[in-house]
């Protein structure tokens, strides 16, 4: 995501808290008065409808109106499989986090509530995402195990199949651990924007 699309985008979570007709007032669920983080499920406001369309596109090859009807269920493109993309809406719970400078996330799954196919947009701060496999829970992780991702300002992180289910991921933001290429990143203010699809069942592994 360039600049100036980080931006706007923060400019479209966070402007219409101020706003006499934000979406706030529209959908009490999405309490943008809460100050670390909000909450959606169902009709997204019309930016995450939006951003949406970005993912779609920036994960599929051409867009959703000229591809959508050559897709079938043994055809993947893309970065997600052609079943997730065929989704209609492709996500319909919002998560909004905003964390301070030594604030991250702890090693965790999502909820099996959510179908597969989870996408994160991390703005404003850079940050080193951990994934660790889920057969080391409660296990002290051998470093060589560990697997960093380093997400500049408006990176997209998409997680599905083992990546969703059988890895863990976390951002441990206390000093000494958000380390790339040997240099310590700079904390700052980050805010992440989590679009997600709920199940009709739950998802029961095997």
């Amino acid at each position: 995501m360039e600049d100036e699309d980080e931006k706007k985008l923060l400019e479209d979570v966070f402007g219409e808290s101020s706003s006499s007709s934000s979406d706030s007032d529209t959908y009490p669920e999405l309490n943008y008065n809460n100050p670390n983080w909000a909450m959606r499920f169902g009709d997204l406001p019309s930016w995450a409808v939006k951003l949406s369309d970005h993912i779609y596109k920036a994960v599929c090859i051409g867009s959703k109106e000229t591809d959508m009807g050559e897709l079938s269920s043994d055809n993947d493109v893309g970065i997600l499989p052609s079943r997730l993309l065929q989704r209609d809406p492709l996500f319909d719970q919002l998560i909004i986090n905003l964390y301070q400078p030594g604030e991250g996330i702890c090693a965790h799954v999502d909820l099996m509530r959510f179908e597969d196919g989870i996408a994160i947009v991390s703005l404003e701060s850079a940050c080193v995402m951990h994934f660790t496999p889920v057969e080391c829970d409660g296990k002290e992780v051998p470093l060589a195990m560990k697997v960093p991702v380093n997400l500049t300002p408006g990176s997209l992180v998409v997680m599905w199949g083992d990546a969703r289910y059988k890895w863990k991921h976390e951002i441990n933001r206390k000093p000494g651990f958000q380390v790339w290429q040997g240099l310590e990143i700079e904390q700052r203010k980050r805010t992440s924007v989590t679009l997600r699809k709920l199940c009709e069942e739950p998802v029961e592994l095997t």
